[in-house]
């Protein structure tokens, strides 16, 4: 359970902050299950209610700000993804951004952009998928990152180019 003014991972929407815990105020709330509110780390004006027994949609803590430093520090070390068979890989790349894990949007990363550069080298353009793909993985980690490491998102690309 998470507390309030706590940050976590809530799915693709990526890093939240938890504002209140309770029974929605709605009129046709029964009043007998508690949600979270929370709101987008990045985003200001939103709000989204989830049950706190949520468990359709990824919602963890983020991870540590030594935790953080040392998966930057350990991404030469990361694989990238396998991907044994063509006619999946958009389904392979969708499964990974869904876990909302650093490690396997690392790999996501990682496989895509060595992907592009082969593509280019061969003269051939990057695939619209490989391009969404690459964006959403990107955004992901870095929100995350950039929230424990207390930098914007630009600045944690920079700073995991520069190491």
């Amino acid at each position: 359970m998470f507390d309030i003014g706590d940050k976590l991972i809530y799915g693709n929407n990526g890093v939240c902050t938890v504002t209140s815990i309770g029974p929605l105020d709605a009129q046709s709330s029964s009043g007998n299950v508690i949600y979270y509110t929370l709101e987008p780390y990045y985003t200001t004006g939103s709000k989204f209610y989830t049950p706190v027994d949520n468990d359709k949609v990824v919602m963890r803590s983020v991870i540590s700000k030594k935790d953080a430093q040392s998966l930057i520090d350990n991404i030469d070390d990361i694989e990238c993804l396998d991907i044994p068979d063509e006619r999946h890989r958009e389904e392979i790349y969708k499964e990974t951004v869904r876990k909302c894990d650093c490690v396997e949007l690392i790999k996501l990363i990682k496989t895509i952009y060595f992907r592009k550069q082969s593509r280019q080298a061969e003269g051939k353009k990057v695939t619209a998928s490989d391009e969404k793909y690459f964006k959403i993985a990107e955004n992901s980690l870095y929100g995350e990152l950039g929230c424990v490491l207390d930098m914007t998102k630009d600045q944690v690309k920079d700073y995991i180019i520069s190491k």
